[in-house]
C-alpha cells in the first residue's frame, strides 16, 4: 500500500503532521509498534506494525484482546509514516479522523518463523510484543477482502494476560496524560485536506434513492410522451416505496458464467460456501428463513438474537449463514461438520442486501441504494453480523487473488439492477474458482435411470506406491463421451478393486456410500487411464467436491499423478 494513500488524504504545506521522513532503525530482528488511542466518531485503538519503511494500521474497536483464544475484530486502514507512531494530541473536528489521539502503548516486535511483510502478505502473524503494556504473544489473521476495509482478527495467542486496569487504559505511555487532558492541553494539532467521511442518515439515503428512481420513471415517462413534463413532488423518505408486513422474500439468483462480462457496470463481493437466509426482524420477533423455507432460529440463535438488536423495529435482510476456517474462508462442509458434531467454530452472517425497512419494500430501488442502507443498518454492530461490500469493479484481477487465496468465486451485481426475487435474471452472475487436476480412473459404477453405459467414475491417485481414492465423478459427460470411454475402459477390466482404501467407513458410514454390496457390482479397471477433473475442493476426509469430468490426456504417466491441493 505503501503511503500515497495517507499522502493524498492530507496536505503537509498546512500541517505538522509526519510526512514520512525515516527514523533511525533498530536493532536487526526487532521492528516498532505502537498503539494508539483514538476518540474519532468512535472510540478505538489504531494498531500500527513498523514494516518496509512504514507502519502497517489497523483499527481496533474493542482494543487487545487479553484471555487466550480471545478475538478482536481489527479493520486495515492505510499505511502511516513511521514517525507517527510518536504523534499525541488533536486532530480538529471535522478533518479526517478528527479527535483526540493518545500514544496508549509503544514497543518492539518481531515475526515468529518468517519475516513481518512477508507474513503480512499471507494475511497472517503471529506476534511477540514487548511494550509497555502489551507483554505476550498475539496473532493477526486476515479473514475478508474489501477494498479499503480489509477485515482482520486480532487473536490473543500465547498465554493469557490479565488486563491492565481502567486508570492504566486511559493513561498515554508517552506523556502519563488522561484522553481528558490531552483533548483540553490541545498542545499538538493537526490538520489534513480532507473533511472527515460522514455517512449520511439512514434519512437522507433513502431520499436521495427513492429521488434517483423518481428520476428515472420522469426520464422514461418524458421520452413515452414526448416532452411531456412531470411534476417535480419530491415525496419525503420513504413514503413513495411500497409498504407491507416484513415478510419472507424469495431469493433472487446468481446466473452461473464462465468468464465475466465485458459490458455493463458491475459491482463484485466474494462469493461465500454457506447456508442463504432471509432474516426477517417484526419488532420483537426474528425469524431466519433459508430459501426453501425452512426456519433455522434455532440452529443459529447468535445471529437472530443480532438482528433482533438492530437499532430498527423492522427489516428483511438477504444473506449468507458461514462457518470460517482457521484462514477465514468460508467452508460448506465445516458448517455442516459443526451442526453434527456439535464443535464450535466462528459462524457468521454476512448480509448483502436489505429488501425492507420500515415498513417500506427497497426492492425497487438500485443495488447501491440498497447497499449503502445496509452498511449504515449494520455499522458497528459487530459478530455474527458482517457485511459483505464490494471488493472491486474489475473481475479478472479479483478472480486471480480470490482463487490465489483458495476462496470461493465472486459475485457479480449491476450497480443499478433492483432485486428480483426468485429470480435468475442475469443482473446477478456468479464467477467460481474451482480447482483442477490429473486423476486416474479405477472402476465405474452401474447405470441408472435412463443413462447409460455408466454412472460414475472411480478416481484417485498415487501417494507411496499405494492407489488412493478420490472420489465418484458423474457429471460432465455427453452421450457420445459416455459411449467412448465406455468401449475404452472395458478393455482393461479387472476382477478385483485397484484402490487401497476401498471400501473403508469415516464416522461410522461407508465412504461415498460404497458399501460391500455396491463393491461387488462396481466393475473395476486397471489404473491406466489418465483423466482430467475440475472440482471445487478437497473436503475435509480427502475426497473431492463437485467434481466435474473434463475428458481423458495422455500426456502423463498414472503412477505421475498425485495429490496437487
Amino acid at each position: 500500500m505503501g503511503l500515497a494513500e495517507y499522502k493524498k488524504k492530507r496536505n503537509f504545506s498546512v500541517t505538522a503532521e509526519p510526512s514520512g521522513k525515516p527514523l533511525p532503525k533498530l536493532v536487526k530482528g526487532a521492528s516498532r509498534f505502537v498503539i494508539q488511542k483514538h476518540d474519532a466518531s468512535r472510540l478505538h485503538y489504531d494498531f500500527r506494525l513498523e514494516m518496509d519503511g512504514v507502519l502497517k494500521s489497523w483499527a481496533v474497536p474493542k482494543g487487545l484482546p487479553w484471555e487466550k483464544g480471545e478475538k478482536h475484530l481489527a479493520v486495515e486502514v492505510e499505511d502511516h509514516p513511521v514517525e507517527y507512531a510518536t504523534f499525541e494530541g488533536i486532530i480538529p473536528e471535522g478533518q479526517y479522523g478528527g479527535g483526540t489521539v493518545m500514544v496508549w502503548d509503544r514497543g518492539n516486535y518481531h515475526v515468529y518463523g518468517e519475516e513481518p511483510v512477508k507474513a503480512w502478505r499471507e494475511g497472517r502473524l503471529h506476534l511477540v510484543m514487548d511494550g509497555e503494556k502489551a507483554k505476550g504473544e498475539w496473532s493477526l489473521i486476515r479473514t475478508r477482502m474489501d477494498g479499503g476495509k480489509t477485515q482482520w482478527l486480532l487473536l490473543k495467542s500465547g498465554t493469557g494476560i490479565k488486563p491492565i486496569s481502567k486508570k492504566r487504559d486511559d493513561q498515554s505511555v508517552k506523556t502519563g496524560r488522561t484522553m481528558a487532558q490531552i483533548a483540553a492541553q490541545k498542545d499538538a494539532e493537526w490538520q489534513s485536506n480532507r473533511a472527515e467521511d460522514k455517512k449520511a442518515t439512514l434519512k437522507s439515503r433513502v431520499k436521495a434513492a427513492v429521488k434517483k428512481k423518481d428520476d428515472r420513471q420522469g426520464e422514461s415517462e418524458s421520452t413515452a410522451k414526448s416532452g411531456r413534463r412531470r411534476a417535480a413532488s419530491l415525496p419525503k423518505e420513504l413514503a413513495k416505496l411500497p409498504s407491507g408486513k416484513p415478510r419472507f422474500v424469495d431469493p433472487m439468483k446468481p446466473r452461473l458464467l464462465e468468464a465475466s462480462p465485458t459490458t455493463g457496470d458491475w459491482s463484485y463481493e466474494l462469493k461465500f460456501d454457506g447456508i442463504r437466509a432471509c432474516a426477517i426482524k417484526n419488532g420483537d420477533k426474528v425469524s431466519l428463513i433459508s430459501r426453501n423455507g425452512n426456519e433455522l432460529r434455532a440452529r443459529y440463535p447468535d445471529i437472530a438474537d443480532a438482528v433482533k438488536n438492530l437499532p430498527v423495529d423492522e427489516c428483511v435482510i438477504d444473506g449468507e449463514v458461514v462457518a470460517l476456517d482457521e484462514e477465514g474462508r468460508s467452508s460448506f462442509q465445516l458448517l455442516q461438520g459443526l451442526e453434527m458434531e456439535g464443535r464450535k467454530s466462528p459462524v457468521c452472517f454476512y448480509v448483502f442486501d436489505l429488501l425492507q425497512l420500515s415498513g417500506r419494500s427497497l426492492v425497487g430501488l438500485p443495488l447501491t441504494a440498497r447497499k449503502q442502507l445496509l452498511d449504515q443498518l449494520v455499522e458497528g454492530v459487530g459478530d455474527p453480523i458482517r457485511y459483505s461490500g464490494e471488493i472491486g469493479s474489475e473481475a479478472a484481477p479479483l478472480l486471480a487473488e480470490v482463487r490465489r487465496r483458495g476462496l470461493e468465486g465472486l459475485i457479480g451485481k449491476l450497480r443499478d439492477s433492483v432485486y428480483e426475487p426468485g429470480r435468475r435474471s442475469g443482473a446477478w452472475i456468479k464467477l467460481k474458482c474451482v480447482n483442477e487436476q490429473e486423476f486416474v480412473i479405477g472402476g465405474f459404477t452401474p447405470p441408472q435411470g435412463a443413462r447409460q453405459h455408466f454412472g460414475a467414475v472411480l478416481v484417485g491417485y498415487c501417494e507411496k506406491k499405494k492407489f488412493l481414492f478420490a472420489g465418484k465423478v458423474g457429471t460432465g459427460f455427453s452421450t457420445k463421451a459416455l459411449a467412448s470411454l465406455h468401449r475404452q475402459l472395458k478393455k482393461e477390466k479387472r476382477e478385483n478393486c485397484p484402490f487401497a482404501d476401498l471400501p473403508s467407513k469415516q464416522g461410522g458410514q461407508w465412504v461415498q456410500g460404497i458399501t460391500p454390496a455396491l463393491m461387488r457390482r462396481i466393475e473395476w479397471v486397471n489404473p491406466v487411464f489418465v483423466c482430467q477433473v475440475k472440482f471445487a475442493e478437497w473436503t475435509r476426509d480427502g475426497k473431492l467436491r463437485q467434481p466435474v469430468f473434463l475428458g481423458l490426456r495422455d500426456d502423463k504417466k498414472p503412477i505421475q499423478v498425485v495429490r496437487e491441493g
